[in-house]
């Protein structure tokens, strides 16, 4: 029994010891000469200057990147294998093949029916 209670205590401590509240401060009235806009600005002052380090650290890592990019880029340019200057030369030259000779032209088969020659002479007559 002795060993369940302690074990329960056990793992109920930590997070009630989480839950705890802190008091800002000492209890009791400030000390003399304590100002709190001096200390609020004094707090702001030191997050601005953690922000500018913060800020330097980044413009220096992005510094370093694009140098180690730079680095990157002209090993591998210097790794290329050189493009060709010319096709190479082949060991023999094609010449163009001679085109067909035309096939005749006839007129379409509803050209050659019976009377497309009245309609033909009619179409050419000469105007009134």
């Amino acid at each position: 029994m002795k060993r369940l209670l302690a074990l329960i205590l056990l793992f109920s401590a930590p997070p009630l010891m989480a839950c705890a509240q802190t008091w800002p401060g000492r209890a009791g009235p400030p000390p003399p000469g304590y100002n709190p806009h001096a200390a609020q600005a004094e707090q702001h002052r030191q997050a601005m200057e953690s922000l500018r380090l913060q800020a330097d650290r980044r413009e220096a890592d992005a510094a370093r990147m694009r140098l180690q990019t730079d680095q990157t880029l002209r090993r591998l340019e210097a790794a290329r294998s050189p493009a060709p200057a010319a096709p190479p030369s082949t060991a023999w030259s094609p010449r163009p093949t001679a085109l067909p000779a035309p096939a005749t032209l006839t007129p379409p088969p509803d050209q050659t029916a019976p009377g497309v020659a009245e309609i033909d002479a009619w179409l050419s007559r000469s105007p009134h």
